[in-house]
């Protein structure tokens, strides 16, 4: 695949770029092995000056930066710049936090001493070089979101960003070095998706983070287990939005709209299967039907537009096929199902899709079993309770969910038993620095952000003293 930017609202390359050859690998490698000797001695109050100043050049650089990633994946502008302010957010959080919560540890005095310790305690120490394959969904969330914690803890990083977003991958490194940190903590590695496993099993690197496709996940867990390195992956998502009748359903239908086509439909932790009990049904699908066929399609440069293009021409065939599959086994499209057309300005040679909603979801439909990464939704009715939570369960994925009830027992129901990483309750799906995010199943393993995200990549070090380890 080529490393350049191909604007997807028009299909137009604007930049290519040559990818890194072994040498430049490898130089980038040894500097990053050399800047962790050095920055792990670094104190937190060190570490949190630098990352807020990266949060500083990031504020200031945010209008610019929404603009590349709008032109390099096409999300709509507006929520560029709500992505650049939020990976700022988290920057700063971490700078704050960082300390506390690798704070070190003590057991209890009664287990310390039958350890047969004088005294004992659990010290985090950061593991090394981190190699980040990140994808372009978030260009700069996904890797802001491992880079804080990461950074923050004494490691240093390696970014393998996707090949479609060159120009943010490198304004990331351009970032941290503008900000101050040391030369080699943070760097982009401008190399095709074959390069990754000799950076990955080379010794100097010590663990991985992926986000990404459940087959890069496959090939990336697969080489780091056979060199027994740490590895922490967000894969793909297929989240249940299930609604009950005690739920304010025309709340529930508005936030619906925006939960499945955040990011023009291209995200894990959308909402893409939703699940209504039939008592509400009706009502619920009008009005979601109404809001996704009321959205606004076109450049994503522009304010207004609520769905921008899709990312690839790729990935619009993918979801075409999805789509067609359904409604060739007996679905209906009660609004969307194919281009839009008229778009006007050049735009009709982008990757556009009509935000759709679809009925009728059969187990037998590809759709029913697979992600879909569009503006695409599938829309089940579910006699009661019981059947809610086995169609929600009904996925190979388990990233998160969306229940809207009223009723504090199925709220302890649905805790109890949906298999998802996340339950938000009355609310879209959201990651925060503050909470730990992440999957189970084919989701994916390990945990980002929050305290969880930070001790990921540490050692945690058991330190003993024994009855004679007492200064003299």
């Amino acid at each position: 695949m080529p490393i350049a930017t191909v604007n997807p609202a028009n299909g137009e390359t604007l930049r290519t770029f040559d990818a890194l050859d072994a040498r430049e690998t490898e130089r980038r490698v040894a500097a990053a092995d050399r800047a962790f000797r050095s920055y792990r001695t670094t104190d937190f109050a060190e570490r949190a000056r630098l990352l807020n100043r990266a949060a500083d050049l990031l504020d200031e650089d945010r209008q610019d930066i929404a603009r590349t990633m709008t032109t390099e994946m096409g999300k709509p502008v507006k929520a560029a710049r709500a992505e650049a302010a939020k990976c700022a957010k988290a920057m700063r959080w971490y700078a704050d936090n960082a300390e506390r919560l690798l704070a070190d540890e003590h057991p209890e005095d009664a287990d310390v001493k039958d350890s047969g310790a004088s005294r004992a305690h659990v010290h985090y120490r950061p593991l090394g070089v981190v190699l980040a394959v990140m994808p372009w969904n978030f260009p700069l969330w996904q890797v802001m979101r491992f880079a804080a914690p990461a950074l923050m803890a004494g490691n240093t990083g390696l970014l393998k960003h996707a090949s479609n977003v060159p120009q943010t991958a490198l304004y990331i490194e351009d970032l941290f070095t503008r900000a101050g940190f040391p030369a080699g903590c943070f760097q982009t590695l401008l190399v095709g998706s074959g390069a990754v496993e000799a950076v990955l099993r080379d010794p100097r690197v010590a663990a991985a983070t992926l986000t990404g496709s459940e087959p890069a996940g496959r090939a990336v867990a697969s080489v780091a287990g056979d060199e027994v390195k740490k590895t922490v992956l967000e894969l793909g998502g297929s989240d249940p939005f299930v609604v009950l009748p005690s739920a304010d359903v025309a709340k529930a239908a508005e936030t619906a709209v925006t939960a499945r086509v955040q990011n023009n439909g291209q995200s894990c932790i959308a909402a893409k299967r939703f699940i209504v009990h039939t008592d509400v049904y009706d009502a619920f699908a009008e009005r979601f039907t109404e809001g996704m066929r009321a959205l606004t399609v076109g450049d994503p440069l522009e304010e207004s537009t609520d769905v921008g293009p899709l990312a690839s021409e790729q990935g619009r065939t993918d979801l075409e096929e999805l789509v067609d599959d359904a409604v060739g086994h007996g679905a209906t499209a009660l609004c969307g199902g194919g281009r839009p057309e008229g778009l006007g300005g050049g735009l009709d040679r982008g990757w556009f899709y009509t935000p759709t909603v679809l009925a009728g979801i059969t187990p037998g439909m590809r759709i029913h079993r697979e992600e879909t990464f569009g503006p695409v939704a599938t829309l089940y009715r579910a006699a009661d309770l019981d059947e809610a939570v086995d169609l929600a369960n009904d996925t190979p994925f388990g990233l998160s969910s969306n229940v809207w009830t009223r009723d504090q027992g199925e709220m302890a129901r649905c805790v109890r038993d949906l298999e998802a990483g996340g339950v938000f309750f009355n609310g879209m799906t959201a990651s925060h620095p503050a909470l730990p995010f992440g999957g189970v199943k084919r989701s994916g393993y390990g945990r980002e952000l929050a305290g969880h995200g930070i001790r990921e990549f540490c050692n945690a070090t058991t330190v003993w003293y024994g009855p004679d380890s007492d200064a003299l």
